[in-house]
């Protein structure tokens, strides 16, 4: 009985030191911090879910979203607001643009109008099909991409434009994106 108690003292003194330790350890600078689960509009999260929908078909990563990105969208959909042209930013990240005749489209219209331009992805010359275009997709499965920010404006004559960028960016020459 002596040995039992005499094992279980030094176990409970050893577990209740690490116990204390790791509470009042304070994480050194170079640590990674995680940051605190952003709650996202229903918009986000849809464009979110979405995006995730069609690469888990891939087995790619999951996107994150990203708010940085979300108002990079917004402002430049804002510039196309008056004309509703499918004109691409001179931004530093992937873009994907949609443009929807009437005020009934939803953004995840968009995410599924780019994800049916798969079947012209020609994965083993990694090339779009002649005459088509692919490359909305290809951004879209594009695996190094990590964030997604998008925005939905009305434009001036109460049609839909959806615009979403991505980071890093995808669509390098010579690269395949899968």
């Amino acid at each position: 009985m002596a040995s039992s108690t005499s094992t279980l003292i030094p176990f409970t003194i050893l577990t209740t030191f690490l116990f204390f330790s790791s509470i009042s350890a304070s994480p050194s600078s170079s640590e990674p911090t995680i940051p605190r689960r952003e709650m996202l509009d229903a918009f986000s999260a849809q464009m979110l879910a979405a995006h995730n929908a069609v690469r888990a078909r891939h087995r790619l990563p999951r996107l994150t979203w990203s708010t940085k990105l979300a108002n990079y969208a917004k402002w430049y959909a804002n510039q196309r607001r008056k004309d509703c042209r499918l004109v691409h930013s001179t931004g530093d990240y992937g873009e994907n643009i949609f443009w929807g005749q009437g005020k009934r489209w939803k953004g995840t219209d968009a995410v599924k109008d780019w994800a049916a331009q798969e079947v012209y992805y020609d994965y083993g010359r990694d090339a779009c099909m002649a005459n088509r275009d692919c490359l909305h997709y290809t951004q879209l499965v594009w695996r190094s991409t990590r964030r997604v920010g998008c925005a939905r404006i009305k434009c001036a004559n109460g049609d839909t434009y959806v615009v979403c960028e991505y980071d890093p960016h995808g669509n390098v020459i010579g690269q395949r994106p899968y």
